[in-house]
C-alpha cells in the first residue's frame, strides 16, 4: 500500500497506521461517524445492510461508539468479529495523556497479542477491533472467577511487557497547556527531575506533568497546587525505588479476561498497578466496603504470582508473594493522589456529564488518610480510623 491512497486521502504514519485526516464531532455524531468508518472500509457503504452505531458509557474521559456493519443473514457473533470501537479523545485530554505515546502502547500490546489490532488514527481519536465480551462492573470485580482472571492476566502484562521509555526525557508536548511560568525545556526538566534514573514517562512524571497543569487563577489553587507538589515529591522519594518483579491453582474457577483500555498505559511498580486495581472495586462512588480484605488481596496475588511464574523466570529463593502484599499496602494511598490530581483537571476541560471535584476531593482523601495512617497522625490525634483505611486492614 502506498503512503498516501489519492481517492481519499488516507495517509501511513511512520508506523504503517492507517491515519485519516477527518475528525469526530460530538454535535454531528452519526454523520462523523459515518465518513471515519466509511473512509476505513469503502465497501460497508457498497455492500447490503446498514451501519449502525452503539454508544458505550461507561467511561468519563472519551466517546466511545462501536460500528457494525449489519450484513443480512449474519449471526450476532458474526457481526462481532467484523466490528470495530471509534473512541474520539474527550475534550483537552491531551494535557492529560500523550496520544503519541498511547498509540504506541495500544501498538506494543497488540504485537503481544494483549490488544485488538489497532486499524487507523484519525485527527481526533483511534479506530480498532471489537473485543466481544461483558464489561466488568464493580461488583463484578468482587466474584472469583472474575479477579482471579484479572490477576492472571496482569501478571502477563508485567512478565511480557517490556519498558518503552521516549528517549531520556518524559514528553511534554509543546502544545499542552503547562500552567507555569516556565520554557518548554524548564517544565521538562522539572518532569523529569521528581523520579532521576528511571525510565520516562512512568506515574510519578505523569503526575508531575498533571501538577504543572493545575490551574492557578486563585490563591486557594495555589496553595493546593504547592501542597500537592510536596506530597507527590515526598511520595516519589518513598516510594518511586520500589523493585520490580525479576499454572492454575487447582479447583479454582477463572474467567477469561481482557483489558480493553491503554490511554493510560505507563510504566508502573507492579504494586501501584495492582493497589490501583483493587481501588476499582469500589467504583467510582468509592464503596470503600467493596474493597478486598487482607486475606482476598493475598490469595489475588498468589494468583498473580503463579501466572506471573507462567510466562518468565524468576527466583525460586524468594517469597515474592509476601513482598507484593506488602508493598501493595505501601502504595495504597497512591491511586488516590494519582486519580485526585487528574480529576482536577478534568473539573477545569472536561464536557462530560461527571461531578470531577467532588471525585477529586474523595481520591484525594484517601491518600491523606493512608498518609495520616502511615505517619500516625491519625492516632496520635486520638480520631476514628477512617472507612477506607478500616476496610483494607481486615482479615
Amino acid at each position: 500500500m502506498s503512503p498516501l491512497n489519492a481517492s481519499n486521502g488516507i495517509h501511513q504514519n511512520g508506523n504503517g497506521l492507517r491515519q485519516l485526516p477527518l475528525s469526530y464531532q460530538n454535535a454531528e455524531s452519526q454523520t462523523s461517524a459515518s465518513h471515519l468508518i466509511l473512509a476505513l472500509f469503502p465497501d460497508w457503504g457498497q455492500s447490503e445492510g446498514p451501519v449502525e452505531f452503539t454508544r458505550f458509557k461507561d467511561g468519563i474521559t472519551n466517546t466511545l461508539l462501536k460500528a457494525v456493519k449489519k450484513r443480512p443473514g449474519s449471526t450476532e457473533e458474526q457481526l462481532d468479529e467484523e466490528a470495530v470501537l471509534l473512541r474520539a479523545y474527550g475534550n483537552g485530554t491531551e494535557v492529560l495523556i500523550d496520544r503519541d505515546r498511547e498509540t504506541k502502547s495500544h501498538s506494543l500490546l497488540a504485537h503481544h497479542g494483549l490488544a485488538p489490532p489497532l486499524l487507523a488514527r484519525f485527527d481526533n481519536g483511534l479506530i480498532y477491533k471489537f473485543i466481544r465480551g461483558q464489561v466488568c462492573t464493580p461488583a463484578d470485580l468482587q466474584k472469583e472467577p472474575i479477579w482471579r482472571g484479572v490477576a492472571r492476566r496482569l501478571a502477563q502484562w508485567h512478565a511480557l511487557l517490556p519498558i518503552v521509555a521516549d528517549g531520556k526525557r518524559a514528553v511534554v508536548r509543546d502544545d499542552a497547556e503547562i500552567a507555569l511560568a516556565q520554557s518548554p525545556q524548564t517544565a521538562l526538566d522539572g518532569v523529569n527531575a521528581i523520579s532521576p534514573g528511571k525510565p520516562v514517562p512512568n506515574i510519578w512524571t505523569v503526575m508531575q506533568k498533571w501538577i504543572f497543569a493545575l490551574p492557578t487563577s486563585t490563591k486557594g489553587e495555589l496553595d493546593q497546587k504547592a501542597k500537592l507538589q510536596r506530597e507527590l515529591a515526598r511520595s516519589a522519594a518513598e516510594l518511586g525505588h520500589t523493585p520490580g518483579l525479576g499454572g492454575n491453582g487447582p479447583g479454582y474457577k477463572i474467567a477469561s479476561v481482557s483489558f480493553i483500555d491503554y490511554e493510560y498505559a505507563t510504566p508502573s511498580p507492579p504494586a501501584f498497578d495492582l493497589a490501583n486495581h483493587f481501588s476499582e472495586w469500589g467504583g467510582f462512588e468509592c464503596e470503600y466496603n467493596a474493597l478486598p480484605t487482607r486475606s482476598t488481596r493475598r490469595a489475588f496475588i498468589e494468583e498473580y504470582m503463579a501466572s506471573y511464574a507462567s510466562h518468565t523466570h524468576i527466583d525460586p529463593s524468594i517469597d515474592y508473594t509476601d513482598r507484593i502484599v506488602k508493598e501493595v499496602d505501601l502504595f495504597r494511598g497512591i491511586p488516590g493522589l494519582y486519580w485526585g490530581i487528574w480529576a482536577l483537571i478534568q473539573t477545569t476541560i472536561s464536557q462530560i456529564d461527571f461531578d470531577y471535584a467532588s471525585y477529586a476531593k474523595l481520591r484525594l482523601g484517601e491518600y491523606f488518610d493512608w498518609r495520616a495512617e502511615e505517619d500516625g497522625t491519625r492516632a496520635k490525634a486520638g480520631m476514628m480510623m477512617p472507612l477506607r483505611e478500616t476496610r483494607w486492614a481486615e482479615d
